[in-house]
């Protein structure tokens, strides 16, 4: 029993980033090495254990003092453009506040909904400060009789109105401002309680992947409002740019095993490769199972996500990420 435990732990551990094994090192497969087919395949279907840590997952998946704010705004339809100038007048109102302030809230990026959720509007902010700035700030927001008048005017536009605040994940690049005309898409995971440091060791190898062209905007975690979020933004100078970068990252060896990882078997992911076609679609699933170990990472993935969105954004005219 001994060997067996000490061959388990051999063998879920060499699965695991290098760079990440210290965030790791108690959370190991809870399955052992069987003598039957039949425990083999029972013990396929059992999922990771999670050992308590003294660390937060915070701490562990993010090394920046800096807070983001993600706010999402639903619009009564036929007002965008009244919106979107009370929005710009609001951006403005705030640099000029907070203009003799060394740290101060920073518009990141602003953007509109053409594809998914209609009639929606995403807003970026950065605190650098932290929470100390995001307190001094919600005191502005709350006492200052020009910022206040900008939200309520702003509050006949809106249907409804959500914010979280977010961290960065530290091995994604920073969130630097872009030019030229792109589109930006966001991808929205709802994982399931108890596996973010999953998440973060897997996507600390496949970000890898997706940097040849420049395509990683920002990715982040919720840590107040819907928690176990996880948001992923990519900047696509075109729909057809977006095609052929996210093919791209499918033609390099090791991206299918993140995804099948992190999506967990039986999850509709019609479109995750960019498939020309419905029987493009099939051939690239049925290609997948062809290569060596495919069955096995399936088989002992842990079903990360329990939902995911995407939707597809274009900047505003203020936006710093054009």
């Amino acid at each position: 029993m001994a060997a067996r435990a000490m061959l388990s732990s051999k063998a879920s551990s060499s699965m695991v980033l290098p760079t990440f094994r210290h965030l790791l090192q108690t959370r190991l497969l809870s399955t052992t090495a069987c003598d039957s087919q039949k425990d083999g395949w029972f013990n396929k279907l059992l999922v990771r254990k999670i050992e308590p840590t003294k660390e937060s997952h915070s701490r562990m998946l993010s090394d920046k003092e800096v807070i983001y704010e993600l706010q999402t705004h639903n619009l009564k339809p036929g007002t965008t453009e009244a919106y979107l100038k009370n929005y710009d007048e609001y951006v403005k109102c705030i640099g000029d506040k907070f203009s003799n302030e060394a740290v101060h809230p920073e518009l990141q990026g602003s953007w509109t909904v053409i594809v998914g959720d209609q009639d929606q509007c995403v807003h970026l902010w950065k605190y650098a400060g932290g929470y100390s700035s995001i307190d001094k700030a919600n005191n502005v927001y709350r006492t200052d009789s020009d910022l206040s008048k900008l939200i309520l005017d702003r509050n006949q536009f809106l249907r409804q109105r959500a914010n979280q605040f977010l961290l960065p994940f530290s091995f994604w690049p920073l969130v630097t401002p872009r030019e030229g005309e792109n589109i930006y898409e966001i991808r929205s995971y709802f994982l399931k309680p108890g596996t973010m440091i999953e998440w973060g060791n897997n996507w600390s190898r496949a970000i890898h992947f997706r940097q040849a062209n420049n395509e990683a905007f920002g990715g982040f975690f919720s840590q107040v409002g819907r928690l176990y979020n996880v948001h992923h933004i990519w900047c696509y100078g075109s729909m057809a740019d977006r095609k052929e970068n996210r093919e791209s990252a499918w033609r390099k060896p090791g991206w299918d095993e993140v995804v099948a990882y992190t999506v967990p078997t039986g999850f509709p992911i019609v479109g995750e490769k960019g498939y020309d076609s419905l029987d493009g679609r099939k051939e690239a699933r049925e290609n997948a199972w062809r290569h060596p170990g495919w069955d096995e990472v399936v088989a002992y993935t842990v079903p990360l996500i329990k939902e995911m969105h995407a939707r597809i954004l274009i900047p505003n005219h203020f936006s710093p990420a054009q």
